[in-house]
């Protein structure tokens, strides 16, 4: 970073509550040109404790060029320099940094200690009523003034120095306030479970600055959770203790397998992590060690199934004397519907079982399956309430039936503070929810949605289980299918033909491991062969550009979704993003500003990347940037027909969306999938990721590639099992 150092001219803009700030810096030496304004100040923008006109500051950052105010300084590390002549003292304390200082108080105050004035405020601030002509309440409420102020001061400087940004020194102070140092310096380990945006890697940078040996038992106990978390990722709720103690032993380093087993022990008994034996998939026995959210989640959701199973039905009344063969015949012929002797039976069930699974393939008819089911309730005057995992799939349900439908955090009523509004003590208010994409829900989601759903009430499952499973830890939907505790109607007749669909029938022959037709003869499914990793990328390019518009007059922005199974590589999601910006949303027209080392620019097409709450907005919805302010540091995004604004330091929710990789797509439906599939993606070829990708597309799938790297995915299909005890626990509930 480049260092800048001055006197402050004047404060263009500061929010008190993020620090952010705008001013203008007299730099002490001469700057190199086109850097300084007409009258030789320079512009810093950057997050920073509150400074006042006429300190001296040391700034460290980078330059860059704003569009709009032209060449800006974006300080990363700020330090007020103290001053250290009488003029320069007073002006330091009338600048503005302690409230109730102003030039003539100052004025008094120096000359009554001289230059040792700041260095009393610090050592010995009751001395300031010692100050002729100075009141007894104005200079006890100017001591604390000072106190405060050089506390946090001090802090910012102390965080900063252990290589953290003043944003997010601001972060951490806003939490620990005046006790930030010495709780840090008792265990910087800390940070990564109070703070949010630490990890352990940022906590562990700052154990090392500190001094703490690698091999200290905050690090190793630390560890523990690092590891679970990590492990977490990989779709585990939890660790056998010997997988725990070894991926701590790797993540960490160090070879200390019997100090962190026994670490292990004093955090059981500490119930920091809780432990339990739990039935692997092999059959045998093994001490699982949990996180406390998912020990609770897996407890918690067996324990409210089992509750929502066994209890009697708020529609047992309603049922009681059906013809269910005439019923569900006139409920099919009112609406234009023939139901197989399958598709009835899943009717049929999901209206008597208190707990029902509804799951196939792609055309197999699980939504006229579904809408017969919403149809039947409404017939009786039977409430429901409708969800998915996600707004892109919410969106598709809700089209689907012509009835409102919502993410299930927001039928839940979730809230930025992390609490959900219907749980146990203020359920829904429906006789039966139904939850569609319910491959994608993940142990904790499932638990809250259980909490919500009254025990008198049903619920029913929609999903594919030969889908990728849940980006978050648990394999919900096949959990809850192979335990026997619900009711599940696998529907296997394929309503739409060869004639129809291509799509539809190659995504049923890849999941029985059959290679799928790339013969180019229908109207739905094409490949395109390129050998050369740089070659497929720059063809994947070429038709989402031009040869889609050209022969289908699509919208490539609106209409077409690039999907690649890894983000690394020449024909990967990050340099497929790179290369159809620049082809989609070239420079030169519209407002662009780098951000966090990447390009955002106004039309970009862009996708938010974690549920934010106060936005409204989650995981997975697909949007465009529509405006940039650049005195303001926000840009908006068009989502959904809502305007969806964000500050520059929020950006890191959202990624582009030109390309996205196969498990970001999950959710959602788009009319034309290009697909990239190489022998580059080698690590990532799997039968269930191909699958899943080609059952995005609504109208035409235009796979790019190699023939090969098609028929290795096809062929690999691998049993990986994820650490979860929900399955043994759920076994219980369904007799198994």
């Amino acid at each position: 970073m480049e260092t800048i150092s001055g006197t402050i001219e004047r404060i263009t803009f500061y929010n008190e509550d993020s620090g952010y700030t705008v001013l203008k810096l007299s730099p002490d030496k001469k700057q190199a040109p086109g850097t300084t304004a007409r009258d030789g100040t320079v512009t810093i923008v950057g997050t920073m404790p509150a400074l006042g006109v006429g300190e001296s500051v040391n700034f460290s950052g980078d330059w860059f060029n704003d569009p709009k105010y032209g060449l800006q300084f974006r300080a990363e590390m700020v330090e007020p320099v103290v001053p250290t002549s009488e003029i320069g003292i007073i002006n330091y304390l009338s600048s503005g940094i302690v409230k109730g200082i102003g030039p003539i108080t100052a004025e008094r105050i120096v000359k009554h200690f001289g230059l040792e004035t700041l260095d009393i405020l610090d050592r010995e601030p009751y001395r300031i009523e010692e100050v002729p002509g100075l009141k007894t309440s104005l200079a006890r409420s100017l001591q604390q003034a000072w106190s405060e102020n050089q506390a946090q001061r001090q802090t910012l400087i102390f965080l900063q120095g252990y290589g953290l940004s003043s944003r997010m020194a601001k972060k951490i102070t806003d939490v620990y306030g005046s006790d930030t140092v010495r709780q840090i310096k008792e265990d910087p380990y800390r940070l990564a479970n109070e703070v949010f945006g630490i990890g352990f890697i940022k906590a562990d940078a700052i154990a090392v600055k500190l001094g703490l040996p690698p091999d200290s038992p905050q690090r190793l106990r630390a560890g523990l959770s690092f590891a679970l978390n990590r492990l977490a990722l990989d779709g585990h709720t939890y660790a056998p203790r010997t997988v725990l103690v070894n991926t701590a032993v790797e993540l960490l380093k160090v070879d200390k397998a019997d100090e962190i087993d026994g670490l292990l022990n004093h955090a059981i008994f500490a119930e920091d992590l809780f432990t339990e034996s739990i039935r692997a998939p092999d059959g045998s026995t093994v001490q699982a060690i949990y996180l406390p959210a998912f020990y609770h989640a897996e407890r918690g959701a067996t324990e409210h199934l089992r509750l929502l199973a066994k209890s009697p039905s708020v529609m047992a009344g309603t049922w009681r004397k059906t013809d269910w063969p005439a019923f569900l015949s006139e409920v099919a012929q009112q609406n234009n519907v023939a139901l197989t002797p399958q598709q009835q039976g899943a009717v049929q069930a999901a209206l008597t079982s208190k707990v029902s699974v509804l799951t196939g393939g792609p055309g197999t008819g699980k939504t006229t399956t579904l809408q017969m089911v919403i149809h039947a309730l409404e017939a009786k005057d039977r409430t429901v309430r409708l969800a998915s995992p996600t707004g892109r799939a919410a969106k598709r349900l809700s089209e689907a039936t012509d009835r409102d439908a919502s993410t299930i955090h927001r039928m839940l009523g979730y809230s930025a503070g992390g609490e959900f509004e219907h749980d146990e003590d203020d359920p829904l208010d429906a006789d039966m929810v139904i939850v569609d994409e319910a491959s994608m829900i993940d142990l904790m989601l499932f638990f809250h949605l259980l909490k919500a759903i009254r025990t008198t009430s049903h619920l029913l499952l929609v999903g594919d289980v030969d889908q990728l499973p849940s980006v978050g830890a648990g394999n919900v939907l096949r959990d809850v299918i192979d335990s026997g505790a619900a009711h599940v109607t696998r529907l296997d007749t394929i309503f739409r033909q060869r004639e129809d669909s291509v799509i539809i029938v190659n995504a049923h022959r890849i999941n029985h491991g059959q290679m799928p037709e790339l013969n180019n003869r229908s109207t739905d499914f094409f490949f395109f062969r390129a050998e050369d990793a740089n070659e497929a990328g720059a063809l994947v390019v070429d038709i989402v550009a031009n040869r889609l518009p050209t022969k289908f007059g699509v919208n490539p922005l609106e209409d077409v979704q690039v999907i690649a199974p890894m983000y690394r590589g020449p024909v990967g999601v990050d340099a497929l993003n790179t290369a159809l910006q620049v082809a989609l949303n070239p420079p030169g027209r519209m407002a662009e500003r780098k951000i966090g080392g990447r390009l955002f620019r106004v039309g970009d097409k862009v996708m938010q990347v974690k549920n934010n709450y106060d936005k409204d907005v989650f995981n997975g919805d697909i949007g465009r940037i529509r405006a940039m302010d650049f005195e303001e540091r926000t840009l908006e995004v068009l989502l959904e027909e809502r305007i969806i604004e964000y500050d520059f330091d929020e950006v890191d929710q959202l990624t582009h969306a030109f390309a996205i990789s196969t498990h970001r797509s999950q959710g959602g439906e788009y009319p034309f999938v290009v697909l990239a599939l190489h022998t580059a993606h080698y690590m990532m070829l799997q039968r269930n990721l191909l699958y899943t990708a080609i059952t995005r597309a609504r109208r035409t799938v235009v796979l790019v590639g190699m023939q090969s790297a098609v028929r290795i995915a096809v062929q690999n299909n691998p049993v990986v099992e994820r650490y979860s005890g929900l399955l043994p626990r759920l076994r219980s509930v369904g007799g198994n």
